[in-house]
């Protein structure tokens, strides 16, 4: 299966963010998305999930072949495409657990028995160092910044997505929750899981390593490799590719 974004224009507030770009990604790869800020991002993760402020003006999004621009953001994620949030939301009143055992009840024919479900969880959220108590707080509400992105990583791990894209998912992490998030990414990857990185520095990339990484300038990837790509740019910057 391909997630594939096809001289993809998208505008916000009518002003052109991304300007043809395209993008292929199969399950089974990890792609790395970097460029420095205001190149274009997160509107492409987002154009990609559905948010209805991010504008398709041309091109397509298409996921096995299929167009998915009609598509509402929830039949986009069940049809197997995860966004983890750069600033995850709070969500009064809905505990962890509830919200996972949901978000799993409307991929499924057939209810996820407590049983499996406890199973799943505990194993889950040991890999991510997760204290048990954390399932039964509110999601995300009081969460510190390391706290939320191993949520998101749990989300991930728990919903079994085809594709996966994880927009700056190391931002505010300190060099230990780093370590521990990239971990469990590491050890979520498999022939059914395309995962997408959206990053604007290289160091979680020295953790999770990508098979191609994209340079995004001006709503536009301008430059595509493999994993030494990054280390390139740590030396050398965007500066010559801006220009």
């Amino acid at each position: 299966m391909e997630l594939e974004a096809r001289n993809l224009h998208v505008s916000v507030d009518g002003k052109e963010i991304l300007k043809g770009l395209g993008l292929r990604v199969k399950q089974g790869q990890v792609h790395a998305i970097m460029g420095p800020n205001g190149s274009g991002k997160s509107t492409l993760s987002n154009a990609i999930m559905g948010n209805p402020k991010y504008k398709v003006e041309s091109g397509e999004i298409l996921l096995d072949g299929k167009s998915i621009l009609e598509m509402p953001t929830d039949e986009r994620s069940r049809a197997g495409i995860f966004l983890s949030f750069q600033y995850p939301f709070e969500v009064s009143g809905v505990t962890l657990t509830n919200f996972l055992r949901t978000a799993i009840n409307q991929r499924r024919e057939t209810p996820i028995s407590s049983m499996e479900f406890n199973s799943e969880l505990e194993k889950h959220m040991k890999l991510l160092k997760m204290k048990k108590e954390f399932a039964y707080r509110y999601l995300n509400e009081g969460f510190s910044g390391g706290e939320k992105k191993r949520c998101e990583i749990l989300q991930m791990s728990m919903l079994k997505p085809k594709f996966a894209i994880l927009d700056e998912t190391d931002s505010g992490l300190d060099i230990d929750a780093l370590k521990t998030v990239a971990k469990g990414i590491e050890k979520l990857k498999n022939p059914f899981l395309g995962i997408v990185i959206i990053t604007h520095y290289h160091r979680i990339l020295k953790y999770v390593k990508p098979d191609f990484v994209h340079v995004m300038v001006d709503g536009r990837i301008v430059k595509s490799g493999g994993a030494k790509l990054a280390s390139e740019l740590e030396k050398t910057g965007y500066e010559k590719l801006v220009k």
